[in-house]
């Protein structure tokens, strides 16, 4: 049966891949036409679920870090009182929704009375939501949920992480840079990591010629009172989460 073939009113060809292999079975190459259109159709279901979950979050910001720190790591301790700070500043927390620092971020923005929110991966080897989210949404497209983690926030804090977070930072500012996202605030929470960092990678790029001065803003900070004071200016009015979301 082909795509003209199939009876009006069907859901979508289902994707038969378990979740965790889809992203690399779409990435592998040329396939069956059926089969990538089948795919196509997973991806834009994932989009519409992630519209229809996130679109009354309110004035958000996302925070990215690392899943790989304990409890007891400087880093878990300075995000979960980041995720404090932005509740009770009025933000929405989003986050990739799954331990350390993500987990951290949600952890004390529910303790601190806001609203938290998770945007989780399926992996081959599974990536439980954490238990402080107040809405959770798993996703099998990386893409699909970097695309949400950036169009519903005003602001975005990076702290340590390995290559994912260095994926979604200069990902990031690859879009600030090239006009396809709003100049929203980037803040590098944690100087002794992400300084080294921006003077080796940024002042190379700058060197080379192949970026500008004034085309993307970092900045680099302990503080969370600075990151949060930082956001709250360029954000505007506040707007607190609504009770959108349709299942």
């Amino acid at each position: 049966m082909s795509l003209a073939d199939r009876p009006h009113g069907l859901d979508p060809w289902p994707d038969a891949s378990p979740p965790g292999n889809r992203e690399r079975e779409l990435l592998r190459g040329p396939d069956d036409l059926l089969a990538d259109f089948d795919r196509a159709v997973t991806v834009f279901n994932e989009f519409v679920h992630g519209y229809r979950q996130l679109y009354a979050l309110g004035t958000t910001v996302t925070v990215f870090g690392s899943a790989r720190f304990p409890e007891t790591h400087p880093t878990y301790r300075l995000a979960r009182d980041l995720g404090g700070a932005l509740a009770r500043a009025g933000f929405t927390v989003m986050t990739g929704g799954g331990p350390g620092v993500m987990e951290a971020a949600n952890r004390g923005a529910q303790e601190a009375g806001g609203y938290s929110v998770g945007c989780n991966i399926h992996l081959p080897h599974e990536q439980a939501p954490n238990p402080y989210l107040d809405r959770t949404l798993t996703f099998d497209y990386f893409f699909v949920r970097k695309v949400m983690l950036l169009k519903y926030s005003t602001g975005f804090v990076f702290l340590p992480g390995g290559f994912g977070t260095m994926d979604e930072l200069f990902e990031t500012l690859t879009l600030i840079q090239t006009g396809k996202l709003q100049a929203f605030p980037c803040i590098a929470l944690g100087r002794d990591f992400w300084q080294p960092l921006m003077d080796v990678a940024l002042e190379r790029l700058f060197e080379a010629g192949t970026i500008s001065h004034g085309e993307v803003e970092m900045t680099v900070t302990d503080s969370v009172d600075e990151a949060v004071s930082l956001l709250q200016r360029a954000s505007g009015p506040m707007v607190r989460h609504g009770t959108g979301g349709t299942g």
